[in-house]
């Protein structure tokens, strides 16, 4: 009888949660404003990459931020460089922050990409990273392939 009653107390929590994952999700595409599988026509001059988190970060927050980091420093070093790729941490708590922050409008500790191109702006939550923090290969291989995308002007 316990175990029943544990249950039906958890169930609404494990409801609540499924819905705001699916909710996360259909906000990120009606908020970029763009079609899945689009290519992006102009091309593209800068990707921006940030690791937004509060002050205060959970370990599954600051692992988050470590292996984008690592796969940014890694990978698209040469890119950095040139100014054609910037990637950042991004404390939402700071004053100075506010017009990046304006611009992305993260709800809490997220990766995001934005992509300017000749047709302007777009930004999309990379959500995926979550489910690859236990396993850091398949992070920085998702990671630096869906970078290399955007980089091409390719939203597939």
């Amino acid at each position: 009888m316990n175990g029943s009653k544990g249950f039906f107390m958890i169930l609404p929590i494990m409801l609540l949660l499924a819905l705001a994952v699916l909710a996360a999700g259909c906000a990120t595409q009606a908020e970029q404003g763009k079609n899945p599988g689009k290519t992006i026509s102009g091309s593209v001059e800068r990707v921006e990459v940030y690791h937004f988190h509060a002050t205060r970060q959970c370990y599954s927050c600051i692992v988050l931020g470590e292996y984008a980091q690592e796969t940014m420093t890694t990978y698209f070093a040469p890119e950095i460089q040139s100014g054609k790729v910037v990637f950042a941490h991004v404390n939402v708590d700071l004053p100075e922050n506010k017009e990046v922050f304006e611009r992305y409008r993260p709800t809490g500790s997220s990766l995001w990409i934005g992509v300017i191109d000749g047709d302007g702006f777009h930004k999309e939550q990379i959500i995926k990273v979550w489910y690859k923090l236990g396993d850091k290969d398949e992070y920085m291989t998702y990671l630096k392939e869906v970078i290399e995308k955007r980089l091409a002007g390719d939203f597939t």
